[in-house]
């Protein structure tokens, strides 16, 4: 199956912001804001009816399950369905879902409702960013993915940081059904503008039935995967080290440390923590940022040195909580440092998601996509699970675990700079 792209695609992927390209980026600025301010203030509102951690807590974690399983759904769809339609019809749905809750939530067991109703969301959401990451190759010349990627990470970590903070005066001021509201609108005006996206598309022979379609697509994009570009399966499995040893600590330290270990008041703690939960997606978005700024000097050789930088990040933490007794100065170091880490550790991401949108066929980018983003998401909560323990067996030593994750990842580092080392551009 030829999938060269005719004279005038090629014209029109020639500039980065094509009208396509524009429609796509402005898309993903409402549906993700909707997407972060709804996935916050739904578990807030649960919380704050129930007051309960504990179903939180599952809650939480029941929501996360769906988007493990349907990012490679995703992905095969994304290959074999308009990649625009993909994310009309699940802009739309989103909208639906919200609509629907609005109407059932004072009428039907909130625990259940809400745990649905994240699961759909989270579900939802790893369905159709295989779409959106896929679209970047059919619409943006190779010289500017990595220009592209950073516009679309960076769009990711602005909604991260921005769309919580509004959502939080919003529900704070007026409640939820405000935030439903906004936020159904924001789904429901991103589905109308990516109806006129218009996106490259080439239909793929079915091998039969769906489920075999589903299995032959998955075992395609494992087989590419492992034997015609192993590289790839390489970088994955130290972006998996990296979430596992590295970015699981981050997530489950932070607040620990900051509501329990470090000598602050409760109420100053947990505004603290907010600060720093700030500082993370303000590090995600400086790292897009510089992925787009320095697209053209950042060498795919030498992106080890990244993953390196992340893991040096991590020692200082340590140092600091076992040199100094002040609360304040500790959290200094530890926004600082989880700051730097989110810096390097998204530009390393974006790279590694444009030299993956490079090497894969166009006829395997979502599939592929979908494999590395489920495989990279599996690792964290076996993470978060790992450390959990730790920290609950080395109270009073919790520098030790810290150190222990930066030892770890420098390992890690070291390692991978011989796999990036021996990738030829």
């Amino acid at each position: 199956m030829n999938f060269t792209p005719s004279p005038k695609e090629e014209k029109m992927k020639q500039k980065l912001f094509s009208k396509d390209f524009t429609l796509v980026v402005i898309g993903q600025i409402i549906s993700l804001f909707g997407n972060a301010t709804i996935r916050f203030a739904l578990p807030l509102y649960l919380l704050n009816l129930t007051g309960s951690s504990a179903l939180y807590g599952t809650v939480t974690a029941c929501a996360f399950i769906p988007a493990i399983l349907l990012s490679p759904v995703g992905g095969i769809v994304a290959d074999r369905v308009n990649k625009r339609n993909v994310m009309v019809i699940l802009d739309f749905f989103t909208a639906t879902v919200i609509f629907v809750f609005s109407l059932l939530m004072h009428s039907v067991d909130l625990v259940l409702l809400l745990t649905v109703t994240l699961m759909l969301f989270y579900g939802i959401a790893g369905a159709y960013q295989p779409s959106v990451q896929a679209s970047i190759p059919a619409l943006v010349d190779q010289d500017n993915f990595m220009v592209a990627n950073s516009i679309i990470n960076t769009i990711n970590s602005f909604a991260s940081l921005l769309g919580p903070v509004l959502g939080g005066i919003l529900y704070s001021a007026y409640g939820l059904e405000p935030v439903l509201l906004v936020c159904g609108v924001c789904f429901f005006v991103s589905a109308v503008m990516e109806i006129f996206i218009k996106i490259p598309f080439q239909k793929q022979s079915s091998n039969g039935s769906l489920w075999k379609t589903v299995k032959a697509d998955f075992h395609e994009s494992i087989r590419f995967i492992r034997k015609e570009k192993p590289v790839i399966g390489k970088a994955l499995l130290v972006v998996c080290g990296i979430n596992l040893f590295l970015s699981a600590m981050i997530i489950v330290a932070l607040p620990y440390l900051v509501t329990e270990v470090l000598d602050l008041q409760a109420s100053q703690a947990n505004r603290l923590y907010g600060f720093a939960q700030g500082a993370l997606a303000a590090g995600g978005l400086s790292g897009g940022i510089c992925a787009g700024i320095f697209a053209n000097k950042l060498s795919l050789q030498k992106s080890g040195n990244l993953v390196t930088a992340c893991a040096v990040s991590v020692f200082p933490i340590g140092a600091a909580l076992i040199l100094s007794s002040s609360g304040i100065i500790n959290y200094i170091v530890i926004t600082i440092c989880c700051f730097i880490v989110m810096v390097f550790s998204t530009t390393f991401s974006v790279q590694m998601m444009s030299f993956i949108q490079a090497e894969t066929p166009q006829n395997l980018i979502g599939k592929v996509i979908a494999v590395v983003l489920t495989i990279a998401m599996c690792s964290q909560p076996l993470g978060n699970a790992l450390y959990g323990v730790l920290f609950e067996i080395c109270k009073g030593c919790e520098y030790a675990v810290i150190l222990f994750s930066g030892t770890v990842s420098l390992i890690i580092a070291i390692r991978s700079r011989r796999i990036f080392q021996n990738i030829h551009k």
